[in-house]
């Protein structure tokens, strides 16, 4: 008879008062060799869903820390909410979007658009609204519906009005109303500290320039005048500068921050934050582009509003951006002989921010400050 083959086992002990120590023994080969091989039995599948379940409580309790502020805790919500919606199914997104209908006749669609959705695809980009607009259709009209189609953009972080036609005529349409400028677009927004005058216009060309030392382009101001020994100017004119104006009005102050309203006459790339940043010397809260020419990094604020905000300035690089389109008119179309107006209600961080930076809201309707 052929004499065992042994093997070593390796067993954790634990004495009385010791602690927890191993034992080494010598055992018959088959013995170790069941042992192992129901240590490597494949997991059945409610235990591999237990297992991952658990892996994923234990990265977001790591991930996750404990945020007192309430403040804090509605930026960081923010940030995971914008997250979510690039992660989640476009149906979702759709369905999202469908609860945001500002109006909806037998030509339009308007919508609330929210914050952190680009609209279009690109590089890094999972998820936009144009990818959704046949589902939305669907999820509107049934399932037999054309898709919606995008008469016009707003940028991934501006809220607020966005009007989808139900079919390419009437998309073409109101492209071409925007394009003439005949449609009045209002704008609301935050500012970090105070324009002067209080109202104003900016007519300032805007043009696309690559920062010096950085690989990134930005807009930027390409003025008609500059100052020379103290006397005004005139400058050659930048073939790429596209003409720019802002129409801007005060509506609540106080010491260092500001809520305007804003009406652009024309529609150049970032005009708005250009304006204002560069133009005015009141950069958007939350705007981490525009609020320094030389480089992208978070905006710095002052203790005071970082005070009144409830976050430390390393922090700061989560504010959302408070650019928000408030209002379209658009005039008479098609069958509509009459003018349609259009007022999205501002988001949910917009009107924190405004109450805890003392300012106030022109308007007092219920629904405004409940959204």
């Amino acid at each position: 008879m052929a004499a065992p083959s042994w093997g070593v086992l390796r067993l954790r002990v634990r004495g009385f008062g010791q602690g927890v120590g191993s034992l080494l023994c010598l055992v018959p080969k088959p013995f170790c060799t069941a042992a192992a091989a129901a240590a490597s039995k494949p997991l059945d599948a409610q235990q591999l869903a237990e297992k991952l379940r658990a892996q994923k409580q234990e990265q977001k309790a790591k991930k996750e820390p404990e945020l007192k502020n309430p403040v804090q805790r509605r930026v960081h919500e923010l940030v995971r909410f914008t997250q979510q919606l690039q992660r989640v199914h476009p149906n979702v997104l759709a369905k999202a979007l469908s609860r945001g209908i500002v109006h909806q006749d037998k030509d339009l669609v308007v919508i609330n658009k929210p914050y952190g959705i680009p609209v279009h695809g690109g590089p890094g980009v999972k998820l936009c609204i144009s990818d959704v607009l046949p589902i939305l259709a669907k999820v509107l009209h049934g399932h037999k519906a054309e898709p919606l189609h995008l008469c016009h953009r707003l940028d991934k972080e501006t809220t607020g009005v966005m009007v989808l036609a139900r079919d390419k005529e009437v998309a073409h349409q109101v492209q071409e109303l925007f394009r003439t400028r005949q449609v009045v677009k209002k704008y609301w927004t935050i500012t970090v500290r105070i324009p002067v005058p209080s109202a104003g216009v900016v007519d300032i060309p805007i043009v696309e320039k690559e920062v010096q030392g950085q690989k990134h382009h930005k807009m930027t101001l390409s003025p008609s005048y500059r100052m020379d020994n103290g006397k005004m100017v005139k400058v050659r004119a930048n073939r790429s500068a596209h003409v720019a104006v802002t129409e801007y009005q005060v509506l609540s102050s106080t010491v260092s921050s500001a809520l305007l309203e804003l009406h652009p006459i024309t529609g150049v790339k970032h005009q708005l934050r250009v304006h204002l940043s560069f133009g005015l010397d009141c950069p958007i809260l939350g705007d981490h582009k525009y609020s320094d020419w030389n480089k992208l990094a978070p905006q710095k604020l002052s203790a005071g509003t970082l005070r009144k905000l409830g976050l430390p300035q390393a922090k700061a690089r989560h504010l959302p951006l408070h650019l928000h389109a408030r209002q379209l008119v658009l005039p008479a179309l098609g069958s509509r002989k009459e003018e349609l107006n259009l007022v999205c209600s501002l988001p949910r961080y917009f009107v924190r921010s405004v109450s805890r930076l003392g300012l106030k809201l022109p308007s007092q309707d219920p629904d405004e400050l409940q959204s």
